[in-house]
């Protein structure tokens, strides 16, 4: 469960800004601020079932989008090979030779500048 709502909450991040703010509001609430259907039924004066219905929608919309464009499964995919890239660097920055040194430098300089 916790897995899933971490996914919901990389999904709202990067396609919440094609959600009404009802969709946004309802499902931040629920994913990041852990408030449960009646909690948010009782705050936004709703039934629990309108709360339910509304999150669910949200939460086809999201996947949808993921579905369509795959932008956070490229996103993931990215900072993988950027791990792997720092990883395969990581001892050419105590090599003897100052050119590779220097060539490491350069590797982790563009694998930072790809995670911005």
């Amino acid at each position: 469960m916790k897995q899933e709502a971490f996914t919901m909450s990389l999904l709202l991040d990067y396609y919440g800004a094609l959600l009404t703010e009802k969709q946004k509001t309802y499902f931040d609430l629920y994913y990041n601020q852990d408030l449960s259907l009646g909690e948010i039924a009782e705050q936004e004066g709703i039934s629990r079932q309108g709360v339910h219905d509304t999150i669910s929608r949200t939460e086809a919309i999201l996947r949808g989008m993921e579905q369509a464009t795959g932008c956070l499964r490229q996103a993931e995919a990215l900072r993988r090979l950027c791990a792997e890239v720092e990883a395969a660097a990581q001892p050419l920055l105590h090599h003897e030779d100052p050119t590779v040194r220097q060539c490491a430098g350069r590797i982790f300089a563009a694998v930072s500048s790809v995670k911005e």
